[in-house]
């Protein structure tokens, strides 16, 4: 079969989060068996089944971040809750942003056994709720996942028992190589939130006494329980390779099949585990000899250890260079029942990915009644280091029904070194400014600037995660950052608040990210707008110039290279020389007219087009003097090839006056209404001009307003080169009719921002600039770029980076609020999640949630606002204080449409008589708590009924 990659991975077990941690468990040969907590139940109680793998803080839940309302939290399943944020740090790991797949076909494959949170929260028919219903369905651990991430591929859970996950991999992959889906996640979850199962397991005899599975072991005696989540991503490997994604391992074929009618429905079949191997060994297209290591079910139970090893021992017992390792995860984690497959799964994985095999826990006692070595199997005393070339695993998962599962993985393929092309300016015969299209670092060899990038959903989410990074990158070796910053646009973004920053190297980037998170808040991002920033683009005129200008921004920007070789090439047939070359070699004679003004505007050509590339689109142009050819052109109104023979032959033109008066003595003092003589031949260069009318709003500085139906044709420059500048007069105008929130300034240094201050029109909109002066790099590039993000805009990326830069590495995943506990103990917990409808309650009590924010409100004699807003605080359970006017109950409370209807009867009850209203009314007005209030307001007023 077509292979399918693994290509992100997150897990969550007893002391364990996250795969790094993970694989550090399995290379040390460490286990997490533990006692019961004291909120799970009284050891002392059930004391044959109150040790395990148990996690802890598996109340924790960052309900604000996914918009779940406090109260549907608290009913939720922590199945579902933990599931939620591990599947959101998977995507992560995979490279990829989870909003990024929003909409997507990306489908959701879950295994999960029991149900034990319906059973706890559900069998009193008193304290049964909608909240809770949704809460406790096993269905739903899947479909939580596909709602809060809007993911529209299929979504359902898999309880084949012990093989769910195993079995969801199966389906999952299928959904895959059918086209059904492009992406999937695979997972399975299993908590031990009461000790039921365990007593099965003890009645049955299968319960260890010390809560430890051993496997394989002379000491083997039963099964051990363990908490585990763990989700992988997964792609077609076409795909995945085709996008550069990091591929851990491959599966190459999977194969499900059921025991039928055996010995017992819950005895295992040694011959149906066979041809489950020996089904997925033919799909996957590999012989038995070819398998390196199994990841064996292994319990720990003595019948079931014998049963698999002799099902191993038939297909791998055949001629090869060294026996079949074998080994389970169960001997350090537990049995993680529902889960348990894809926690296998994810070993060999990560076993594959590092190419060594961990050492077995309990290898030193191997029990000899398994004949494992004449059945060609081997426990690993010490890792096993796999060789060169493809090497392949197998995993296994058995139900206790009978279900069982078979998946067969290899070792990723190697891909090559991605090159960089040779770049414009070899093209054009440069020779001493050629390279390749790659931005490079300053002289000295330092490493290129990058923009690092960084969302969360509020301040304190910010600050929680700069803490992160930077404690990741004081764990790398000091080095360059652009991969790393390539990847936090790829993979930290579409979160409500926004930070960026540019840096050239690990420690640096450390070091800005600590200082902004101990900076209490001050500064640290901003929440993202919901429209994109204007940016108006304002071209400097002669004055500007300087011997060498933006010659360190022309060596670290690819882009910026080619459009201004770009222009060198446009000017050089009029100029008769290389303007390149005179920027860049520092030759001062850029500062006559003849050579400023081609000059000036190669530069603010190039400026302009290169942060169109980034897809900085203008929302409108100004152009000082020489400027407003390159404005012109960024404008749509001139091409490149007509304003470059224009703008040398005005340069050529003025610096052939004579200096007896016909002129200023100062070179580039041109707009006097003196140069009479040269207009003419400006006209005759103008002659056969194609110009069109500008596509972005054009402030004119001859006219000093926005131009109109005015074409920029061979009249309107000769008369612009011949009148004053009304500088002033065109930004104001500018700023009138397009307010742009940024002020571009694109040239080789400041010097539009002064007059503009003195024009009093810029009316708070920030000022940019891309080259501040001669020192300016391609870091003050990407300063720019780093505003603009925070602003808002989506760069295109790809511009700032090089192609051997544009590769995903791996990030410390996003740390979630670890502060907001949902912690069940019935009877009380579950009245506090319950939502049986009230009568009328009077608004102003001490114990009605909201009671503080309606006092408040009521002092500023708004009953229906504190009405509303007391409804809601007691619909959701949020804390006090964070429901006010401007609130979205959708956005930003996660309501739905059954706390909609609770929201209604509690609002008719805080309400005078007659103030029913209808569901299809409302809608229209849940846009916020201020629009909702409004509409009570006219309805009760309509109504002919008091609000107060």
């Amino acid at each position: 079969m077509e292979g399918i990659a693994v290509v992100g991975v997150d897990c969550l077990f007893p002391g364990v989060q996250g795969a790094p941690a993970y694989w550090d468990l399995l290379m040390r040969r460490g286990e997490v068996t533990g006692a019961v907590p004291e909120d799970r139940w009284r050891a002392e109680e059930f004391p044959g089944v109150s040790r395990g793998g148990f996690a802890a803080d598996i109340d924790v839940f960052d309900h604000g971040f996914f918009a779940v309302p406090p109260r549907e939290a608290a009913a939720m399943d922590p199945h579902q809750r933990m599931l939620l944020q591990c599947a959101w740090r998977a995507i992560e790991d995979s490279g990829t942003a989870p909003s990024a797949l929003a909409g997507s076909d990306t489908g959701v494959f879950v295994g999960v056994m029991g149900g034990e949170w319906g059973r706890l929260t559900m069998s009193d028919s008193r304290w049964v709720t909608p909240q809770l219903g949704a809460g406790s369905s096993a269905g739903m651990i899947a479909n939580r996942v596909s709602y809060h991430l809007d993911l529209g591929g299929p979504s359902l859970a898999v309880d084949t028992a012990c093989s769910s996950s195993l079995v969801a991999v199966h389906l999952a992959v299928n959904s895959l190589l059918s086209g059904e889906c492009d992406t999937a996640l695979a997972a399975g979850v299993n908590l031990v939130l009461s000790p039921a199962l365990g007593l099965v397991y003890e009645q049955m005899g299968l319960a260890a006494p010390d809560g430890r599975c051993k496997p394989f072991s002379t000491d083997a005696d039963g099964i051990g329980r363990g908490d585990g989540v763990a989700v992988v991503v997964l792609r077609r490997l076409a795909d995945a390779l085709a996008d550069g994604s990091r591929v851990y391992a491959v599966i190459r074929g999977t194969a499900v099949n059921q025991d039928g009618r055996s010995n017992g429905v819950t005895a295992p079949s040694r011959w149906s585990q066979q041809k489950v191997l020996e089904a997925a060994y033919r799909r996957a297209g590999v012989t038995a000899d070819q398998v390196r290591f199994v990841e064996a079910h292994g319990t720990g139970t003595v019948l079931g250890d014998a049963i698999e090893c002799a099902a191993l021992g038939s297909v791998h017992g055949v001629e090869r260079e060294q026996p079949c390792a074998i080994g389970s995860v169960k001997g350090n984690l537990g049995h993680t029942e529902g889960a348990a497959g894809i926690v296998g799964l994810v070993k060999a994985a990560l076993a594959l990915h590092h190419r060594i095999v961990p050492a077995s826990l309990f290898a030193d006692r191997e029990n000899p009644r398994l004949r494992l070595a004449e059945r060609g199997l081997r426990l690993l005393r010490s890792p096993l280091r796999l060789p060169r070339g493809e090497s392949f695993a197998g995993v296994s998962s058995f139900g206790m029904g009978g279900t069982n599962a078979h998946a067969v993985l290899a070792s990723a393929p190697r891909t090559p070194v991605v090159r960089s092309p040779a770049g414009p300016a070899a093209r054009t015969g440069s020779t001493a400014h050629a390279g390749s299209t790659a931005s490079t670092g300053p002289a000295g060899g330092a490493p290129a600037a990058g923009v690092f990038t960084l969302t969360a959903d509020s301040p304190a989410g910010l600050r929680r995660n700069l803490v992160a990074q930077a404690a990741a990158l004081r764990a790398r070796p000091r080095g360059p950052v652009a991969s790393l910053c390539w990847s936090s646009a790829h993979v930290k973004t579409g979160l409500s608040h926004r930070y960026a920053v540019t840096a050239r190297d690990t420690r640096e980037l450390a070091e800005v990210l600590e200082r902004a998170a101990a900076s209490g808040g001050e500064g640290v991002g901003r929440p993202r707008s919901w429209s994109v920033p204007t940016v108006a683009f304002l071209f400097t005129g002669q004055g500007g110039e300087y011997p060498g200008m933006t010659a360190g921004l022309y060596r670290e920007s690819r882009a910026y290279r080619w459009h201004l070789d770009a222009a060198d090439t446009a000017l050089a047939p009029h100029t008769g020389h290389s303007v390149r070359e005179l920027i860049l070699s520092g030759d001062h004679r850029i500062g006559s007219t003849r050579h400023a003004q081609p000059a000036l505007f190669a530069v603010g050509y190039a400026l302009a087009a290169t942060f169109a590339e980034l897809g900085v689109r203008p929302s409108a142009v100004l152009g000082h003097g020489v400027g407003e050819y390159a404005a012109a052109v960024a404008a749509g109104a001139l091409g490149l090839g007509d304003a470059a023979r224009l703008v040398a032959a005005r340069g050529a033109l003025m610096a052939e006056l004579p200096p007896d008066g016909a002129m200023p003595a100062v070179s580039g003092a041109f707009h006097s209404g003196v140069p009479a003589p040269v207009l003419p031949h400006l006209r005759d260069a103008a002659r056969g001009l194609r110009a069109e009318r500008p596509q972005v709003p054009f402030a004119s500085t001859r006219h000093g307003r926005m131009l109109r139906e005015e074409p920029l044709d061979a009249d309107y420059w000769v008369a612009q080169a011949a009148e004053p500048v009304l500088f002033g007069d065109a930004l104001s105008a500018l700023i009138r009719e397009s307010g742009p929130t940024h002020l571009l300034e694109l040239g080789p240094r400041p010097q539009l921002p002064p007059p503009a201050g003195k024009a009093g029109a810029a009316h708070g909109a920030e000022f940019l600039h891309p080259c501040p002066g001669p020192e300016a790099t391609g870091r003050d590039l990407a300063e720019v770029v780093a505003r603009l993000y925070t602003a808002g805009l989506d760069p295109d990326w790809a511009t700032l980076y090089t192609p051997e830069d544009r590769r995903i590495e791996p990030l410390a995943p996003y740390v979630f609020d670890p502060e907001r506990r949902f912690r069940e103990e019935r009877p009380a917990a579950v009245a506090a999640v319950a939502d049986r409808m009230p009568g009328p309650v009077d608004a102003s009590a001490g114990a009605a949630p909201g009671a503080d924010s309606v006092r408040a409100l009521r002092a500023e004699a708004d009953p229906v606002l504190a009405a509303v807003v007391a409804a809601v605080h007691e619909v959701g359970g949020y804390p006090e204080g964070t429901v006010g006017p401007a609130t979205r109950l959708y956005e930003d409370l996660g309501f739905d449409s059954v706390m909609i209807m609770q929201l209604k009867d509690r609002i008719e009850a805080r309400l005078p008589r007659p103030a029913e209203v209808s569901i299809p009314e409302m809608l229209p007005a849940l846009r916020s708590v201020a629009a909702l209030t409004g509409f009570l307001t006219d309805h009760l007023a309509a109504a002919g009924t008091p609000a107060a």
